[in-house]
């Protein structure tokens, strides 16, 4: 059996990749996280602080078992999103965090065979540049920004080169990402999700906050984790570096009317607005909501959606001026290398929002009129 120790679970890739694992037959599957989580069929909990060290070691530096470890975890500042990607002090601490999981499990004949960790279209600057070349390749030298994730990456190299090869690497570079991850801080599905019933119970269309339209891509958390467990058995994967995406492009605009569609709800004419400043000021009806339909969801809103809103704002262009130049990643690497999995982008939201729905954290508009 092989032991995947999934760093990050309560995230948006890290809890699909917790499933995901715990599903393949031959795997056992970990998932690590800092607060206390119910795992999934098949999986393990390891509840750990990735930023005390001591801990760490104590905990994975006696176990035999961890054959692969899977990092989807990631620090951000409270309030600092975006923003605080160049900060300094966040750098720092997602770089201590990587070595606090790696070094105990690096030891002469120790178990461990391969590590995986996430990047993203931050490593072309997509944050910092008006515009990037189009599709950004993984072959390009790296964009002259300070970033955490080229600390994590020498550190990953550094420590690889000294084991003598006995285990390897691989880095994924996700687009957008989307899942069903509560309280994440980069994933706008809960967001949009509150964002939609807030509107829904005042009888009002699904209006699009966003701001100017811009060619981009998406991944589907499934994917990334299907990804994930192909990089950790494939020689195609040790040391390379893997954009991911759905396979397609897509445009907020276009797609607006499908995410409408899937919350039951119909799209309305734009309307411009802040999610990160709208929705904190509606704690009051986000708890007539779960109350009205019974919901399974946090009455607390910052629970369910993390730091979401911000990230959807900055994700939808909010506050920007257009024309906006595309930003589009080639994911022919991977598909050379052998992982060939997609997904219709308009298929993989329609997918989460009813998967919310199905869980019972965001009302059905179905079974609400039928009741």
């Amino acid at each position: 059996m092989s032991t995947a120790l999934i760093v990050g679970a309560t995230g948006v890739v890290g809890q699909a990749c917790l499933r995901h694992f715990a599903s393949l037959p031959g795997w056992n599957a970990i998932g690590v996280a800092r607060r206390a989580i119910a795992p999934p069929p098949g999986a393990q909990a390891l509840q750990l602080d990735l930023q005390d060290g001591a801990a760490c070691a104590a905990a994975l530096g006696g176990r035999d078992d961890i054959t692969h470890v899977v990092y989807a975890a990631v620090y951000e500042q409270p309030g600092g999103l975006v923003g605080g990607w160049r900060d300094q002090e966040q750098m720092r601490i997602n770089l201590a965090m990587l070595r606090n999981v790696v070094e105990p499990l690096d030891r002469p004949g120790g178990p461990l065979r391969h590590v995986t960790i996430m990047q993203g279209g931050k490593a072309y600057g997509v944050h910092i540049h008006p515009q990037i070349a189009v599709p950004a390749r993984e072959r390009w030298p790296r964009d002259a920004h300070e970033n955490f994730y080229w600390l994590q990456e020498d550190f990953l190299r550094e420590r690889q080169a000294r084991s003598g090869g006995a285990w390897h690497f691989s880095i994924m570079r996700p687009r957008i990402v989307f899942g069903d991850a509560m309280g994440s801080h980069m994933n706008p599905i809960p967001a949009i999700g509150v964002y939609a019933w807030l509107r829904h119970e005042q009888g009002l269309p699904l209006a699009y906050p966003g701001g100017p339209a811009r060619v981009n891509q998406a991944i589907d958390a499934d994917l990334i984790a299907q990804a994930c467990a192909w990089a950790a058995e494939s020689p195609n994967a040790r040391g390379e570096t893997f954009n991911l995406d759905n396979g397609d492009v897509f445009v907020w605009q276009n797609v607006w009317p499908a995410i409408a569609d899937a919350l039951g709800m119909a799209a309305g004419a734009p309307e411009p607005q802040s999610l990160a400043a709208l929705l904190p000021t509606q704690q009051p009806a986000w708890e007539r909501i779960v109350d009205k339909y019974q919901l399974a969801a946090p009455r607390d809103l910052a629970s369910f959606i993390g730091q979401g809103a911000a990230y959807a704002d900055f994700q939808m262009n909010h506050g920007r001026e257009g024309p906006l130049a595309p930003v589009i990643m080639s994911s022919v690497k991977i598909r050379q290398a052998g992982f060939h999995a997609c997904i219709d982008t308009e298929d993989m939201f329609r997918k989460w929002f009813r998967r919310l729905q199905e869980r019972r954290l965001l009302p059905d508009a179905a079974r609400a009129r039928a009741g």
